[in-house]
């Protein structure tokens, strides 16, 4: 029980992010930001001390990316440079990758992007189609593919892509993990036009024979199975860091409207005076609340090195924190009345942004699906 509960310096480092995210002006520069809060420790407490970073875990970095956020100043970035590239490097990473881009990642001056999700495969990571193959006797690598919804490829410094390679014993074809560096010939970028207020951009990828060298392969290759274990090494940080996004998110939302509903007076006494206002904004608390408290079992269960109860942790921290995150804001929203659509609030734009909790890194019905199927026992129906 006392993993669930902040430690003395748990509390000591929230209160910190709290007070440095506070202080810096909403929608202001994220790069700045970015280099302001890694200065401080905080983009890279999970990484290795050996290489520049912090020595803590998720649990530690998932409060830091919660705390932004419930000030109104998250980095979306958080998720995917330290959470899941730095994690997948520092734990799979040959010794000069780790040298390369751990004391960079924790110190701000580089960032990864990550590059999973293609067009025709969805959530089925098995229908990847983005391959490479040799080049000959110069152990080159090519790679071929494409891959949307790429999150900040045009700040971040390299893409981590997830390809398949065949296996020269079996003839199938394997995950693996490559390093693309941003300008890399035959690596373009294309925008998404995306309904979404976010200083962060979509981007689809092409890799037209995009050749790489044979250190670009992340760690040595490994046994048949090496790919796929970091893939899901970075997969569970990803959904334990969405589900702190999303309760930063809504901790902000559920914040403005409380503070509306203890000010605003329509007849005698302000709205948060009436049960019609006060309990779904009570209501909202106790789920934001509930999330959280799964989401910090899904890092101390990573962090612990439980990968297999960490999944399912993390899974139902992630379903938990978007369900919980869309019905704040929209409560937050409905108790500002108009007042919740305007510039001058800034909630209307969370409307939009809340229900990428719900859809990314995995959609809530593949989670019931792994739930179901992995939890439960049931039959698969896929």
């Amino acid at each position: 029980m006392t993993t669930l509960i902040d430690s003395d310096e748990h509390k000591a480092l929230r209160a910190a992010v709290s007070a440095f995210a506070r202080s810096r002006a909403r929608d202001g520069d994220h790069g700045a930001l970015w280099r302001e809060a890694a200065k401080l420790g905080y983009i890279g407490v999970n990484l290795p001390q050996e290489y520049g970073g912090g020595g803590g875990g998720i649990a530690e970095l998932s409060l830091i990316c919660e705390e932004l956020g419930a000030a109104g100043n998250p980095l979306l970035m958080m998720i995917v440079s330290p959470a899941i590239c730095g994690t997948v490097i520092a734990r799979f990473g040959t010794e000069a990758q780790k040298r390369e881009w751990l004391p960079a990642m924790a110190d701000g001056s580089r960032l990864m992007a990550f590059g999973i999700t293609e067009p025709d495969a969805g959530s089925n990571s098995h229908r990847i189609t983005t391959t490479a193959r040799r080049d000959g006797a110069s152990g080159d690598w090519l790679l071929t593919g494409r891959k949307v919804f790429v999150s900040g490829v045009d700040i971040a410094d390299a893409t981590l892509i997830v390809g398949r390679t065949e296996d020269a014993r079996t003839g199938r074809l394997k995950p693996c993990l490559f390093i693309v560096g941003r300008d890399t010939p035959g690596f373009t970028r294309l925008a998404i036009d995306m309904e979404l207020d976010s200083v962060e951009r979509q981007f689809e990828l092409v890799l037209d024979d995009v050749r790489l060298p044979a250190d670009a392969l992340v760690g040595e290759g490994g046994g048949e199975d090496a790919g796929l274990l970091q893939l899901f090494a970075g997969l569970n940080p990803e959904r334990v860091m969405t589900a702190a996004f999303a309760i930063g998110m809504g901790r902000h939302a559920l914040a403005r409207a409380v503070a509306y509903a203890r000010e605003r007076t329509v007849w005698d006494a302000p709205i948060g005076a009436h049960q019609a206002i006060a309990h779904p904004l009570a209501q909202a608390h106790i789920e934001l609340e509930l999330a959280r408290l799964m989401m910090q079992k899904a890092a101390h269960l990573y962090d612990a090195g439980d990968d297999v109860g960490a999944g399912e942790a993390a899974n139902m921290a992630k379903y938990a924190a978007g369900e919980a995150c869309v019905r704040a804001v929209d409560q937050a929203v409905h108790t500002l009345g108009g007042n919740g659509l305007t510039r001058e609030f800034g909630l209307a734009r969370l409307i939009t942004a809340s229900r990428v909790a719900r859809i990314a890194p995995v959609s809530r019905e593949m989670i019931l699906n792994y739930v179901s199927h992995q939890t439960l026992g049931l039959p698969k129906s896929y």
